[in-house]
């Protein structure tokens, strides 16, 4: 039989400390999974930012302020492109406004127990594969749990750059050129799925990937800090204009 435990936590009552406990140890539970899939893919963003010329501790510094695949990327990119202040600020905000999204909604779950520290701290663990467990937790939930599934995932995230930037500097070349691709081999895994059922996701994607190849080649005075931006907006711009959500779907 199958124990579960309820994730909000009542005001006034004797078993707080037994009820954090348990909710912590439930995020912690939930976050394996997480973990497991973040060691992975930040052992690519390891070997990538080795190859951008990051040493290891900048690396793991990068992981340990920023707990988003993307938005690293790119920035590795950035950095290695010699790009300003500014194409860095612009490609993070255009790559993880999302997250800012997910805030919004998830905060509709969160019990009286989250008071503004609490909701700062939450906020800076609050990825796509968190947003996506906790939103579908039954009932409210409380600081601990948050806490719990945050946590087991940002170690795993953190951990992972660590082994990868480490490797990145033992391993021969053709191994690190070979283990340079699991990051975009994520962000295929995301895509393709959704872009198979869905004919605007499609449509984007390859319009991104378009843009993408023209500033490669033939718009090459612009940088890939601002190439990304513009793909990415361009892209999107499109999708909602000629592949709007259809009513039915927006309530």
């Amino acid at each position: 039989m199958a124990v579960t435990f309820d994730t909000s936590l009542s005001a006034g009552s004797g078993k707080d400390i037994i009820i954090l406990n348990k909710a912590f140890r439930k995020g912690v539970l939930q976050g394996i999974p997480i973990a497991l899939g973040y060691l992975s893919v930040s052992f690519g963003f390891g070997i990538l930012a080795v190859r951008a010329g990051l040493s290891i501790p900048a690396a793991v510094a990068i992981s340990v302020t920023n707990v988003t695949s993307a938005g690293q990327a790119a920035g590795v990119g950035v950095i290695a492109a010699g790009g300003s202040y500014l194409e860095m600020a612009l490609t993070q905000l255009t790559i993880n406004f999302r997250y800012a999204l997910m805030g919004f909604s998830l905060s509709q779950k969160l019990d009286e127990k989250f008071h503004l520290p609490q909701r700062m701290t939450t906020a800076f663990g609050i990825t796509d594969e968190i947003f996506a467990v906790a939103s579908a937790q039954p009932g409210m939930i409380c600081p601990a749990y948050l806490y719990g599934l945050i946590a087991i995932a940002f170690l795993g995230w953190v951990l992972g750059t660590f082994l990868g930037a480490a490797a990145g500097q033992i391993l021969p070349k053709f191994i690190i050129d070979a283990m340079g691709i699991v990051l975009y081999g994520m962000f295929l895994a995301i895509i393709v799925p959704v872009a198979r059922k869905k004919k605007s996701v499609l449509t984007v994607v390859i319009l991104a990937a378009l843009c993408s190849i023209l500033f490669k080649y033939v718009f090459t005075a612009v940088s890939s800090g601002f190439a990304i931006i513009l793909c990415a907006v361009l892209a999107s711009v499109v999708g909602a204009i000629f592949f709007p959500i259809p009513e039915e779907e927006r309530t």
